[in-house]
């Protein structure tokens, strides 16, 4: 891989991250391919629909959040970064230091797959407290965190179309 921003690759990223610590999710659009993939251990399997309504939902939400991206390297074909979210967990009011590990891939300038890997149990730890502590290890606890994590992407998605028409243009062009 090419040292850090020295390839327009790494400069994508470091874009992405520096729009998410903005919380403009518009910004971080712009940064995708329109039929974008995204996982992550409480979203996976999200398509480009599904990507742009989590990024602007999590934006929206993320009234004290703070992004910082480090380890940001990338080539032609792939990319990394490593990056710490901290922010408050709405649905608690727990604090949440969440360190994740992103992996990239590109075509033509855009990033078409982006997955990110974290600790859920440490997540849920954080988020929820005691339940997190005891059960967040667990099948039925980390499929419940998911489902209400779907819950909330279906409610906000519904939300949006009941507001606005929501167009592919919101990924940006070059």
């Amino acid at each position: 891989m090419a040292a850090p921003d020295r390839h327009p690759n790494a400069a994508l990223i470091r874009r992405f991250y520096e729009a998410f610590g903005r919380r403009d999710a518009a910004a971080m659009l712009a940064c995708y391919a329109p039929d974008v993939r995204f996982s992550d251990p409480v979203f996976p399997r999200l398509d480009a629909g599904g990507v742009g309504t989590m990024w602007r939902m999590l934006c929206a939400r993320g009234n004290d959040l703070r992004v910082v991206a480090s380890g940001i390297d990338a080539d032609d074909a792939r990319g990394r970064a490593r990056w710490v979210a901290t922010y408050t967990y709405s649905a608690t009011g727990r604090s949440v230091l969440n360190e994740i590990d992103a992996t990239f891939a590109f075509d033509e300038g855009r990033i078409v797959r982006h997955e990110d890997r974290f600790d859920l149990h440490a997540w849920a730890q954080q988020a929820l407290g005691l339940p997190g502590l005891l059960f967040g290890w667990t099948p039925p606890m980390q499929t419940a965190i998911r489902r209400k994590a779907a819950q909330a992407l279906a409610a906000w998605r519904a939300k949006e179309m009941a507001g606005k028409t929501v167009s592919p243009s919101e990924f940006g062009s070059d």
